[in-house]
């Protein structure tokens, strides 16, 4: 039994999907909690990743941490029940994952986690306390890098449990890169190629207060000055500057495109051709590594180290002098040779569903 709950988690289970095709002694169910639902973009992200249609959906929806984890806990349970699968498997760190994650280990069913191991050390955001407690009930765990297995040794859990498959999101990508690349986004907007800047904002830490959203507005000020600078906000985002009084000066800002969120296939055409990103997004940080795009973190931390080491992903926080400084780094300099992780080559889902077949 395969859950998805956000749409992250749709990128990270479409391979998965696929790979169990060629492993017949695996029958694979897939449910959706309605953690996040949307009918246009999930619907969206169904048909162009190729997904099968959620053989359940949960239809739980949103409402605080403790509300929203109360209620998948209380939907998912009867279905677990109901069905008895071999395995229960839960991607990524969001709510969705330690909620379907507890109720399988507290009812005896075999707990999968992919993207296992990843670590910021900010017990601050929410992921994080979701990535450690589901790592520490889990009984199959499959890394993304070689952080994530150092993590969980660290962390005692025993060394047969712990697998180092690779990306499944970076599956996702190269598979769709090439449909991705006869999208018209960049006509569609006036972008020329490699000239343009991204921008995603979505995380608590950034968005909650009016202070470090203003001075995060300081230097996207000065970017959207140099150049284009394109912002599909998430609609949180979009809540937060309105409450603060700053939606008003971020669209006075001429040279900001402020787009609503776009379905998978026109975004990484946006990434592929971007300049460079900013962004406080985990998975994003992971795509600009692989399309070998310079990305600039607005975080103080990051759960990928990997994206660090490889030199595409920058840590620059929230404070606009160490943004642009960075930035005209890049901006005004050759674009450098950056490196692609371990067995991020599009075959992480096989692994996976291999190591299932012999363990199931």
């Amino acid at each position: 039994m395969n859950v998805v709950g956000a749409r992250p988690n749709l990128m990270k289970i479409a391979p998965l999907m696929e790979a169990y095709a060629s492993e017949p002694a695996l029958e694979p169910l897939l449910v959706h909690t309605g953690q996040h639902y949307d009918d246009n973009m999930s619907d969206l992200f169904f048909r162009q990743l190729g997904i099968p249609e959620p053989d359940l959906n949960l239809g739980v929806g949103s409402g605080s941490h403790a509300v929203q984890t109360a209620e998948i806990m209380r939907a998912f349970e009867p279905v677990l029940l109901e069905h008895r699968p071999g395995a229960v498997l839960v991607v990524g760190d969001v709510n969705s994952t330690i909620a379907c994650g507890l109720v399988a280990v507290k009812l005896g069913v075999r707990l999968v986690h992919v993207e296992a191991g990843l670590r910021s050390f900010d017990r601050g955001m929410p992921e994080e306390i979701n990535r450690v407690l589901t790592d520490s009930i889990s009984d199959l765990l499959f890394c993304t890098e070689r952080s994530g297995v150092l993590n969980l040794r660290r962390e005692g859990i025993p060394e047969e449990r712990i697998h180092l498959v690779g990306n499944v999101m970076i599956d996702t990508l190269l598979r769709h890169r090439a449909a991705a690349e006869s999208s018209r986004v960049l006509e569609e907007l006036a972008l020329p190629p490699g000239g343009y800047a991204v921008l995603t904002l979505h995380r608590p830490s950034n968005v909650d207060h009016p202070e470090t959203l203003e001075k995060l507005l300081d230097a996207l000020e000065v970017v959207q000055g140099d150049m284009p600078l394109v912002f599909p906000a998430h609609p949180r985002t979009r809540a937060k500057l309105a409450e603060f009084g700053l939606a008003r000066r971020l669209g006075s800002l001429p040279g900001l495109l402020l787009l609503d969120p776009i379905g998978y296939l026109d975004f990484l055409k946006l990434l592929a051709s971007a300049r460079l990103v900013l962004t406080d997004s985990g998975g994003i940080q992971e795509e600009t590594t692989i399309l070998r795009v310079p990305c600039l973190t607005l975080r103080e931390n990051t759960e990928r180290p990997v994206t660090v080491e490889m030199g595409s992903n920058r840590l620059v926080g929230a404070d606009p002098q160490r943004i642009l400084a960075a930035y005209r780094e890049i901006a005004g300099g050759e674009a450098p040779a950056f490196g692609v992780p371990p067995l991020w080559d599009g075959r992480a889902a096989a692994r996976i569903v291999r190591i299932l077949a012999e363990a199931l």
